[in-house]
């Protein structure tokens, strides 16, 4: 491609862009998200960023797009008016759940609401067998009647999940012909398409997931493609999936609960890229914005994905407090604690910060957007590691006197501390918190944090990246370049790419590879089916075969790779030697059984360069220096601040010092120094 590549992310406080060209970012952008309308943030967004780099939108080769809106919806519950049509017997599972209590002593327990309200849930007179016979016919007169029904009191969607039918879907496909008859308004959504695997909960969770965000979603991308067309780019938008794939929007629009983490995964991909052009293939991922923070391990060069997720927990660390979603996501920890994150006294007096944020309307206090709690960002300022001059390279003027005041009066003067005593406080909690959770996130998949460089990016990961690291004990912190639009940047490294799964629980043992081998030949076909719709040559498409294994008798599964050796003996080792990494030991002396088997067919990776392009500017790179607060040095210290433009490969920067860009700060504190690597990344030894 000799054109313009853009990649766009929309937080819940930022909407950032990101442009390259065959010699890498040739311009970055960050606009405030609005919510009510989001596509408009980014077409003004790519307006503004493209005339500023004088780039003109007709020479846009590609566009990659991701956003938080599914996620937001879930969350918010603003989704469409549901039903849902169960087996008879099976309506309140989505309520039910798995009657697991996942605190155990805690008398207030609380869990999410169901997406669909009972009175909406209903029983369908059918049945299928675990084999996949037909024990109940569907009475269809039945399914007609309520469609008609539904139809007439403005019902817009109709999630149908049926018992086994990952096995057998033909009920569930009739079904839903007789509501397209008889109601052709509403949407529906079959978890035989959806999610066609085992686990009844987590399947109709998904299912009515994805039918529940449909219409929002789709509406919006239709909204965006507009948009871009009126804005002269004439591409149709890539859509960012959450397990580091991108597909086109009627995909997309069909599958919207597959876009449900797309932002975060490009911020994985783009650390693993970067970290692979350095050598480094293990990596712990760190990315901080204004709402969140989200923590990802990077192994083998590649961001770890999983089957397992949950959106809307109650707890945010505790797994089953959440709405499951079973769909491939990029696997990471995410916390309520960003650059937007409110700061308060609890009822036991103590400080908190998160999980609310400000976000972009209102914004911290000193955006001076009308503001009142004091946030991350507003401690930030007064403890002077930002410049408020130069806040998105002063394209926003920040106002320390009132985030000063906002901190005394809501934190400071509570506690008897002074402000500067309460904004390291608050600092230094957002840094204690997501420490916490890459460690819990690290060992619980065999990893030692302390053993792995933490690359860090987001509006605000580079300015707690080191602290983060030294609670860690991680040896040195990255900042690569355009840290402040990563996740946009990562978008334009990932290829055409979708998951595919039957389930289908049987012994190893019992297998021949002929069985196997056909069954993930169908996927493989759908895969390559799909993939030439939307572009991709044949001969480019590739596949990688996944089984889920377990010892017969447990629980739940592992995810183990599938080759082509010497069956079935190799499938076997893989399972043992993936089983030992992850547990550090070997199971017990039983069957291995698999219970699902995937298939994830990709186009390409598109070759990209994600250097800054002509970044280095002329003239002195130290700008000056402004009192910093750093404790441990007595409290405000002289401190260096450097133009990270003027900052070429090799210049070393000694702590305390403070490296600025237009959409991130990083932060040397006393002790650590940073070097500038060839790819302009700033590396802090910790």
């Amino acid at each position: 491609m000799t054109g313009l590549r853009v990649g766009v992310d929309i937080g819940g406080t930022f909407t950032d862009l990101c442009v390259l060209d065959g010699t890498g970012v040739v311009a970055v952008g960050k606009v405030l998200t609005t919510h009510g309308e989001p596509a408009r943030a980014v077409e003004e967004g790519l307006k503004r960023t493209l005339a500023d780099a004088g780039l003109d939108a007709g020479d846009v080769e590609r566009f990659v797009h991701g956003t938080t809106l599914v996620t937001n919806a879930l969350i918010e519950r603003k989704g469409a008016r549901t039903a849902l049509l169960a087996t008879a017997g099976f309506r309140d599972v989505l309520e039910m759940r798995r009657e697991h209590r996942y605190e155990l002593y805690d008398l207030l327990i609380e869990l999410p609401t169901p997406l669909v309200p009972r009175h909406l849930r209903f029983d369908v007179p059918e049945r299928i067998l675990a084999d996949g016979t037909v024990h109940k016919g569907l009475d269809e007169e039945y399914v007609a009647r309520l469609g008609r029904e539904l139809d007439a009191r403005g019902i817009d969607a109709v999630a149908i999940c049926f018992l086994h039918a990952f096995t057998n879907p033909a009920h569930e496909r009739r079904a839903a012909e007789v509501l397209r008859e008889v109601a052709p308004r509403l949407r529906v959504a079959l978890s035989s398409e959806v999610v066609p695997e085992i686990r009844e909960f987590e399947r109709m969770s998904t299912t009515v997931a994805n039918v529940y965000v449909q219409d929002l979603t789709e509406r919006y991308l239709r909204d965006l493609e507009r948009r871009l067309h009126e804005a002269g780019v004439r591409p149709s938008p890539h859509i960012m999936l959450s397990n580091g794939g991108i597909a086109t929007v009627d995909t997309a629009a069909r599958y919207p609960i597959r876009i449900l983490e797309s932002g975060p995964a490009g911020g994985a991909l783009a650390a693993s890229a970067i970290g692979a052009a350095a050598g480094v293939d293990d990596l712990l991922a760190f990315d901080m914005g204004g709402t969140t923070a989200k923590l990802c391990l990077i192994s083998d060069g590649a961001p770890l994905v999983t089957h397992e997720f949950e959106v809307d927990r109650k707890y945010r660390l505790l797994p089953g407090s959440g709405l499951p979603v079973k769909v491939p996501v990029t696997d990471m920890i995410e916390i309520g604690v960003g650059g937007g994150s409110i700061a308060r006294i609890d009822a036991l007096g103590l400080l908190t910060v998160g999980p609310d944020s400000a976000g972009s309307e209102p914004g911290p206090v000193c955006y001076g957007r009308g503001g009142a709690e004091p946030t991350v960002t507003d401690a930030d300022l007064v403890l002077g590691y930002l410049d408020p001059g130069y806040f998105l390279g002063g394209g926003m003027t920040l106002d320390l006197e009132s985030a000063r005041e906002a901190i005394r009066s809501k934190i400071a003067g509570p506690l008897g501390v002074s402000v500067e005593e309460a904004a390291w406080g608050i600092h230094t909690s957002v840094n204690e918190d997501m420490a916490n959770a890459a460690r819990v996130h690290a060992v619980e998949r065999g990893k030692d944090p302390a053993k792995l460089p933490m690359f860090t990016f987001g509006g605000a990961g580079p300015v707690h990246g080191v602290g983060v690291a030294r609670a860690l004990g991680a040896p040195e912190v990255v900042a690569p370049p355009a840290a402040g639009v990563l996740s946009a940047a990562g978008f334009l490294t990932a290829p055409l790419a979708f998951d595919f799964v039957r389930s289908a629980r049987s012994a190893v043992l019992d297998l021949s590879w002929d069985q196997v081998d056909a069954r993930f030949a169908e996927m493989e076909a759908e895969g390559a089916e799909l993939l030439e719709k939307s572009g991709v040559d044949g001969s480019d498409v590739t596949h990688r075969r996944i089984a889920e294994m377990r010892y017969s008798g447990q629980g739940y599964e592992i995810r183990v790779p599938v080759g082509r050796g010497n069956w079935p003996e190799s499938l076997i080792d893989a399972f043992t030697e993936t089983y030992r990494t992850l547990y550090r030991r070997t199971g017990p002396d039983v069957a291995i059984e698999v219970l699902n088997w995937r298939v994830v067919s990709s186009g390409p990776a598109p070759e990209v360069t994600l250097k800054l392009a002509g970044a280095e500017a002329e003239g002195d790179a130290r700008k000056g220096s402004r009192p910093a607060y750093f404790p441990g040095e007595g409290g405000f210290v002289d401190t260096a601040v450097f133009d990270r433009y003027c900052l070429r490969p090799g210049d070393h920067v000694e702590g305390p010092a403070i490296v600025e860009e237009r959409e991130s700060t990083v932060v040397v504190p006393p002790g650590a120094r940073c070097v500038v690597g060839e790819d302009a990344s700033l590396v802090v030894t910790v």
